[in-house]
């Protein structure tokens, strides 16, 4: 292990603004179903471009409730990708549906839109679609395709809050989006997650199923939806219209997105740097490339991950993975396939080799240490114990 100071794979950027509004949200006593989560929704849709947002617990919540809302269940199929968190799968198995994958495009690491139709079917309910690692390429190609077949397209854009494809906001595409707000993405809420949409109806569902399949409020009606710890009567609280969860988002996490909703230009602004410092440095290079975002899109840096090539295999990229945190750096395998995990070949018999793509891309990829406190002293540490690892996996010839 370096005797230097570790460098994390990622980190929050927190200011003294969400400090505050958390502590001034603790001292109100109201820590659930109040003003700061509605202020946290109505920044997000508003950041977005759409009329509703709906905050939830995490955004793999937010998934599972959109595909819910939508009336997905057993004997449907949901299309989406095989590179990714897992997530993006599993809230389609979550309501009884089968995930179908669609084989990556190598350069955005997005879902191949050419490959995409060829995959729809009778039984095809839903698109989810990726953008991958805060890239948002081809988001209009889907909406087209779904639009053109009258399949609901769900924006999973966990990784893109602040992404743009054509000056349109990454979540503003399709049906619906999600956006996911864990520690290590763009804002953070500790935990939590944020459903957008135009859709009234779906709106409506999703914010009763968070709550315990409780009624929504009617305009007019008596506010009767809150319980004795607000200071107001019980009322319909004990009402419940439909089969609901607990995937509420606390007053307390919602104050932090507050706070980091209004820094958000300024953390956008930051990570940009971070990469661009990075893109510099390993420019020219020949061991590794980094996704490629298209000139019409603003690309909301989640993590920084290379390519490596294709003469790597998997055996030395862990190797590398290794290698950079035995001497303090931060380093992971993002992403597995889906398909390959175990629970996944299992269950759905599927055997490698079907998505060469993804599966070529998962075995030489890798995230490298990724946040708005980095300096450029740490990035060039980084990149030189990076050129360092790789040497010593092609050792008959130079890095780069």
């Amino acid at each position: 292990m370096s005797a230097l100071s570790p460098i994390p794979l990622s980190m929050p950027d927190i200011s003294d603004l969400e400090e505050v509004m958390v502590l001034e949200t603790l001292r109100s006593g109201r820590l659930s179903i109040g003003p700061m989560v509605e202020k946290f929704e109505s920044l997000v849709a508003r950041r977005v471009g759409c009329r509703f947002g709906i905050a939830v617990n995490s955004g793999t919540s937010g998934l599972h409730l959109l595909m819910a809302s939508l009336g997905i269940g057993p004997g449907d199929e949901v299309i989406t990708t095989p590179y990714s968190f897992i997530a993006s799968s599993n809230c389609i198995l979550m309501v009884g549906a089968r995930p179908v994958f669609v084989d990556i495009d190598p350069v955005s690491f997005n879902m191949d839109p050419a490959q995409l139709e060829a995959a729809i079917t009778p039984r095809t309910k839903a698109i989810i679609a990726v953008s991958t690692f805060g890239n948002p390429a081809h988001m209009d190609v889907y909406e087209r395709i779904a639009d053109h077949h009258g399949i609901p397209l769900i924006e999973d854009s966990c990784e893109a809050l602040g992404a743009t494809l054509n000056g349109r906001a990454s979540g503003s595409f399709g049906t619906a989006g999600v956006f996911g707000f864990y520690p290590n993405k763009q804002i953070t809420t500790g935990e939590g997650g944020m459903i957008v949409t135009d859709d009234s109806g779906i709106a409506e569902l999703c914010r009763s199923m968070r709550n315990q399949g409780r009624p929504i409020p009617r305009p007019g009606a008596a506010h009767v939806h809150t319980h004795s710890a607000g200071g107001q009567h019980m009322g319909s609280w004990l009402a419940h219209e439909r089969l609901g969860f607990n995937f509420r988002l606390s007053e307390l996490n919602a104050a932090l997105g507050v706070g980091q909703m209004e820094r958000l230009d300024h953390i956008l602004a930051a990570r940009d740097t971070i990469a661009n410092q990075y893109l510099s440095r390993l420019a020219g290079n020949t061991f590794a490339t980094p996704i490629q975002v298209p000139q019409n899109a603003r690309m909301s840096w989640f993590v920084f991950a290379l390519r490596l090539a294709d003469r790597f295999t998997q055996m030395d990229r862990d190797a590398i993975i290794a290698d950079l945190r035995e001497n303090g750096i931060g380093a992971a395998d993002y992403f597995p396939c889906i398909h390959l995990q175990p629970f996944y070949r299992n269950l759905l018999n599927i055997t490698a080799g079907q998505f060469p793509q993804a599966e070529a891309l998962a075995q030489r990829s890798m995230a490298i240490p990724f946040h708005n406190r980095m300096t450029s002293s740490e990035i060039e540490r980084v990149v030189s114990t990076l050129e360092r690892a790789v040497a010593k996996r092609m050792p008959q010839r130079k890095a780069a």
